[in-house]
């Protein structure tokens, strides 16, 4: 491509990682939205249902500091593609498992924690995509576009699962969903590189902006894989504050992943277009609210700092869902529960792209490795609400369910005021541009907490 025209390849491919964003949303919660049908004809109850819920996010978590492990040693783009088929032929698998079949609860807990294993490589492999090719005063709004797809795909489930179900049974929409997700992880198998340098249409001119704006380069002297020591990782309170936070932030999100659509149906009386339709709003608002939290993050980070426009806005924004949730769960009206419930679900997304922004920033090449394993904090969270939440529901009412998310986000709230933005897991290259200001800064708070 000529040098003298400025490309934007890396927002071409950030678009398409909003894509199989979305697509891993959507062969995630089919399954919550197919979960009343499923359990009828297998005569499943709603604990057990839970058990299917959370065997896909066990998987998922087990497999997050591998899959984080893998991108940084072969690259996100064949990981990623590797991935999408996988969690492809599982979700087809689904729809295989025949009605008359003897212990079909552990079929489907099978094929879940399968499918979870796949999926789990989708976001540490994002995570170290932006780290190659995003700067990082765009990192906020590029992590906003791809958590955007959580709300875009978990938002699609609810009409498009409704549709299937209706017209042609809960198996096809398991079809369909399969075969999104394989064209889907075709083409960015075509169109992506794991390096900006490697990419025939990324221009001399943007490939400089790239690299000026990548501020840590960690030192690979003694490593030429790129990956850190699991040591290191662990001494990091940083790792262990947002690991905490996100275990918190995954608890609460998958409460409107998991189960509300069933409380719509079950618990407040709506009707299944009903249910579907208001299921949308809370991931609506979670792709509004991951799209402006990036772009609020990156502005705050650039007027003031890393610590006001990461660690603040986090901070701030899952404390304010928190008290939507608790609110929101004890209003009399479904309709206007809903609104409530779903402005909780967009607040507590307005604080996802600092999630992953900062475990790129503190762990640069080796942001796969990080991120997988603050992110299996969220799943844990997420397999634990999944089984929990009914089960506090039975015996309490399902106010108390949403009260103890509540709870917990008002925790995860107050583990990012441990953290510091600046702090690296290895030392910076002073060659690299902008690397002696900010490790002076680092240095300088270590040493005064030292």
């Amino acid at each position: 491509m000529n040098g003298s025209r400025t490309s934007q390849v890396r927002w071409f491919l950030v678009c398409w990682l909003f894509v199989l964003s979305a697509v891993s949303y959507l062969d995630r919660v089919n399954i919550s939205v197919a979960g009343p049908s499923i359990a009828g004809e297998y005569g499943l109850s709603n604990v057990q249902l839970g058990y299917v819920f959370s065997a896909m996010l066990i998987g998922y978590a087990l497999f997050q500091t591998v899959g984080g492990r893998l991108a940084d040693r072969f690259g996100p783009r064949r990981v990623l593609t590797a991935g999408v088929v996988w969690w492809g032929i599982f979700t087809a698998a689904t729809a295989l498992v025949p009605s008359t079949i003897r212990r079909a609860l552990f079929l489907f807990i099978a094929i879940r924690f399968l499918l979870g294993a796949g999926e789990a490589v989708v976001y540490p492999s994002s995570n170290q995509f932006v780290a190659r090719w995003i700067p990082a005063h765009e990192r906020g709004i590029a992590n906003g576009w791809i958590f955007a797809g959580v709300g875009a795909g978990a938002g699609l489930s609810p009409p498009l699962i409704t549709y299937f179900m209706l017209h042609y049974g809960w198996r096809t929409s398991f079809w369909a969903c399969a075969i999104i997700g394989l064209l889907a992880g075709v083409i960015w198998y075509l169109m992506a590189r794991d390096e900006p340098a490697e990419h025939p249409w990324v221009s001399a001119s943007e490939q400089a902006t790239i690299r000026s704006g990548l501020p840590i380069e960690t030192d690979l002297s003694t490593e030429d894989t790129g990956l850190v020591p699991w040591g290191v990782v662990f001494r990091s309170r940083e790792v262990w504050a947002v690991t905490l936070s996100y275990f918190s932030f995954g608890y609460t999100a998958w409460i409107f992943f998991s189960w509300f659509f069933i409380y719509l149906a079950q618990v407040r009386g709506l009707n299944l277009k009903s249910s579907a339709f208001y299921a949308m709003l809370p991931p609506v608002a979670m792709s509004v609210g991951s799209l402006l939290g990036g772009a609020i993050s990156d502005r705050l980070t650039k007027w003031h700092s890393p610590r006001l426009g990461r660690c603040g806005l986090a901070a701030f924004s899952i404390a304010l869902a928190g008290i939507f949730i608790a609110f929101g769960s004890q209003v009399e009206s479904a309709r206007v529960a809903s609104v409530v419930l779903a402005g909780g679900a967009g607040a507590l997304y307005l604080a996802q792209s600092s999630f992953w922004s900062v475990s790129a920033d503190i762990a640069g090449k080796a942001s796969g490795s990080v991120s997988g394993f603050m992110n299996m904090g969220a799943q844990v969270g997420g397999a634990v609400t999944a089984s929990l939440s009914p089960a506090i529901a039975a015996r309490f009412g399902w106010t108390a369910s949403f009260l103890v998310a509540a709870g917990l986000c008002l925790l995860g709230a107050a583990a990012w005021l441990m953290v510091d933005p600046t702090r690296t897991l290895m030392p910076r290259n002073p060659a690299t541009p902008g690397a002696g200001k900010l490790l002076r800064r680092g240095s300088n708070r270590r040493q005064q907490e030292d």
